[in-house]
């Protein structure tokens, strides 16, 4: 019996979280290299093409979407999963041209991100069962991450998140230890 190739390719500028993103996805029975940069990912692909990819939308040298079209090149059958903090239905769009299989917002759950690369062509995903909005506990954890990142920063934290300030309080707010 054949062995199905589960080389998986994680790109992602935030190392913390691409630590834990690949050993969740080691425990699913992937084997998993991973890159912090467009640069290092492009190097990877090109020696190796893997089975799977998660990459990350925005990093500080460039896009995901390069490396959407490298592996693309070398190959054609990978299936990829785009991970986004700046979700927008234009860059959504413009990964799933490009061959990625689904878009998913930050911070995503392993078992979505396996059942999205598992997919077969014909399924549709599965709606989520708590769509994140601004006042979601996931928007509130990730933008608490992103805050202690601009050193508490809020203004810098909203402009990251592309948000107003004042909304970021509130849901900053929102999702504060309470006494």
């Amino acid at each position: 019996m054949a062995v199905m190739d589960k080389t998986l390719l994680i790109l992602d500028d935030d190392a913390p979280l691409r630590g834990r993103l690949r050993r969740a996805m080691e425990v699913r029975g992937f084997e998993v290299i991973d890159a912090g940069t467009v640069q290092e990912g492009v190097e990877m692909v090109r020696k190796t093409p893997p089975a799977y990819a998660i990459l990350d939308m925005k990093l500080e040298d460039g896009t995901g979407l390069t490396l959407v079209q490298e592996l693309r090149k070398k190959r054609a059958d990978c299936r990829i999963v785009m991970l986004t903090g700046f979700g927008n239905i234009a860059t959504a769009v413009a990964a799933v041209k490009a061959g990625a299989l689904d878009y998913l917002p930050k911070p995503a759950d392993p078992d979505q991100i396996t059942a999205a690369l598992m997919q077969s062509g014909d399924e549709m995903p599965a709606p989520p069962q708590d769509p994140m909005s601004c006042g979601s506990g996931a928007l509130g954890a990730y933008s608490a991450r992103l805050m202690s990142n601009a050193d508490r920063n809020v203004s810098e934290t909203a402009r990251r998140l592309r948000m107003h300030r004042r909304t970021l309080q509130r849901i900053l707010s929102k999702h504060a230890p309470r006494d």
